[in-house]
């Protein structure tokens, strides 16, 4: 048998690598995967994902997200928006911000299963990170929000949230001196305005991917491979072959930015939540929700749109295991609407050895 390092070296050159050089019962297999990932990214092994999946490789993210052409980005305006998210007076109470559900030190989420909003209203769905928000094509869980502007006052007058009427905001942000002068600065002369405000807090929100900037996966997608152990870039491989994590989790964002049914709808009890079906009303929309980035996730628990799970290792036993496929009872058996698991999910068979491989490779994203 050939020791998996020399099998390793045959396949070194201009062409991409294969994970199928490195022999599984050699004593130095996971180093020989490692080291493939040790390269360029070009030249990592191909991922194994579905046939119908139109996957992107990974890749470094810049400094900021994009800016539409209506909203180009400046600085000046970054740090305009930075403060409005940071401002309770943007809530009815003057006591709620963005902030007080989109924490910087937990990827902006907050930590907890549901949000608490206006007068301690409970909300339903767990709190997402925001770092990547200025990749999605369709914000909120439910996809909801087609663009960063256009979500920025969403939670603003929302009832649950922050409760607020966009006339008395504009007052209150007319009525602020400081503001004034900002405001002026950053988009001319004249009063303060529903749109300028949007525009400033989507653009603060599209700097937020920098937080990534110095995670080891950064790093290593950058050439620096430094900081990531065998164990970590052997939990890498897993993400993109046997764990089937790059059906939905792929390019710069870790995301497919796709709706997906994961089996937790809960359809026909208590905490029942019906997903993007709520948007747009088609029964293949029942119980899906977006997929959200994996970028920087384990400062984001607990997991899934209802935050679920408390832990990464329970995480990772449900997909393990496939995720839940629920039946419908004899009442339900005609229903249309009842929701289907995708097949995107599927048992996958891991052994401990492998999801710890793989949770290590979470921490370093």
């Amino acid at each position: 048998m050939k020791p998996a390092a020399l099998l390793l070296g045959l396949t070194l050159g201009s062409q991409a690598l294969n994970a199928a050089a490195c022999d599984e019962q050699a004593a130095d297999y996971k180093t020989c995967i490692a080291q493939q990932y040790r390269q360029p990214v070009a030249q990592w092994p191909a991922p194994q994902v579905d046939a119908d999946v139109q996957w992107q490789e990974m890749a470094a993210l810049p400094a900021h997200a994009p800016a539409p052409p209506e909203n180009p980005f400046s600085e000046a305006k970054a740090a305009l928006g930075k403060q409005l998210f940071n401002d309770p007076k943007l809530s009815r109470s003057g006591q709620i911000a963005c902030a007080s559900c989109h924490e910087a030190d937990m990827a902006f989420a907050d930590g907890r299963r549901v949000s608490f909003g206006h007068d301690r209203q409970s909300g339903r769905r767990n709190a997402p990170s925001l770092v990547m928000s200025g990749y999605s094509p369709a914000l909120f869980w439910d996809g909801r929000g087609g663009t960063l502007e256009q979500q920025a006052m969403h939670p603003i007058i929302d009832p649950v949230e922050m409760a607020f009427d966009i006339p008395q905001l504009l007052e209150r942000l007319n009525a602020d001196a400081a503001y004034r002068e900002q405001f002026g600065q950053v988009f001319g002369p004249g009063p303060i305005t529903t749109e300028h405000t949007a525009q400033a807090l989507a653009t603060f929100q599209r700097t937020l991917v920098s937080a990534t900037r110095n995670t080891a996966f950064e790093q290593l997608l950058r050439g620096r491979p430094q900081r990531m152990s065998d164990e970590q870039l052997y939990g890498l491989h897993l993400f993109r072959t046997k764990a089937r994590c790059m059906n939905c989790h792929f390019g710069p964002a870790l995301s497919d930015e796709q709706f997906h049914n994961v089996g937790l709808s809960y359809y026909g009890r208590k905490y029942e939540d019906l997903g993007r079906y709520e948007i747009t009303r088609k029964p293949e929309d029942v119980g899906a929700f977006r997929t959200p980035s994996l970028r920087l996730v384990m400062k984001t628990a607990p997991w899934m749109h209802n935050g679920l799970f408390v832990n990464m290792e329970g995480t990772l036993a449900f997909y393990n295991m496939g995720m839940p496929r629920p039946r419908p009872n004899a009442q339900q058996a005609d229903d249309p609407l009842f929701p289907r698991t995708s097949d995107r999910l599927k048992a996958l068979n891991m052994d401990k050895d492998e999801l710890r491989a793989l949770r290590s490779f979470l921490d370093t994203l």
